[in-house]
């Protein structure tokens, strides 16, 4: 997958940061489940297929600058699906996984699919956080958001291409600090607490996103957002622990 790469790393970042993670021990997650008519959490029903996944791995320097590493990235991007494979194995059916063509066009029906999730994901990202429902997606009775975007019929082309009833979009931002970055973040906090203060400028982060969307209608019927202060896709436990993260509360 070539042309997607790259745009929800800001994004990613930025709530990560501003969610509050400053250790390996924080981990915050937000699920969204749309609702029918009457306001019931939808079921999902049918066969679901993973996308292939829009990750990226990065070592985190000293001066704080973000280095993407190949190796790295390339394990994740095998490691992660079949993570989720095993995680929906016994709750839904799956069909084999879709890869993106790396040279897909994105003027194309399929590439104008794929970019529009990934827009609407990024919106529902910004305006699902409390405090930030645009009016147009607040619940009338609670006031509070409500899940409410679709990407319209043309998913029909995806499931043409893939016979699924739903298709699992992921993105993810995963990285880890250096050993210099790691020697700069403790003196800060030794400095910090020398003065009677508390500062972390930070270290390695991980990040991520998933949507579902119904290829039937172009509804998203489920989106989580998961901002951790730890995690390793490098290997196959990291992997399986963020799969089981990202996809807490999937209304299988």
């Amino acid at each position: 997958m070539g042309f997607l790469r790259g745009p929800f790393t800001a994004l990613l970042l930025s709530f990560a940061l501003v969610a509050g993670i400053v250790s390996p021990a924080d981990a915050q997650v937000r699920p969204a489940v749309a609702t029918d008519a009457s306001g019931k959490a939808l079921k999902v029903q049918g066969s679901i297929v993973v996308i292939e996944p829009d990750i990226e791995l990065s070592l985190v320097t000293a001066g704080g600058m973000q280095e993407p590493r190949k190796e790295w990235s390339d394990a994740a991007r095998r490691l992660y699906p079949q993570a989720v494979r095993r995680q929906l194995a016994a709750r839904a059916t799956q069909l084999p996984d879709f890869d993106i063509p790396d040279n897909l066009d994105p003027k194309s029906r399929l590439g104008q699919i794929i970019r529009l999730n990934e827009a609407v994901a990024r919106s529902i990202a910004m305006y699902s956080a409390p405090g930030s429902a645009l009016a147009t997606k607040k619940d009338p009775t609670t006031g509070k958001p409500r899940m409410d975007w679709t990407l319209g019929p043309g998913v029909s082309e995806l499931r043409a291409a893939t016979g699924a009833d739903y298709a699992l979009f992921t993105y993810v931002r995963d990285s880890y600090a250096s050993g210099g970055r790691t020697a700069l973040r403790v003196f800060a906090m030794i400095a910090g607490a020398a003065v009677g203060s508390y500062i972390d400028i930070g270290g390695g982060l991980q990040a991520g996103v998933a949507t579902l969307v119904d290829l039937r209608t172009g509804q998203v019927v489920w989106f989580n957002l998961m901002a951790k202060g730890s995690g390793d896709l490098r290997d196959e436990k990291g992997a399986t622990t963020t799969a089981a993260t990202l996809l807490r509360s999937m209304p299988l």
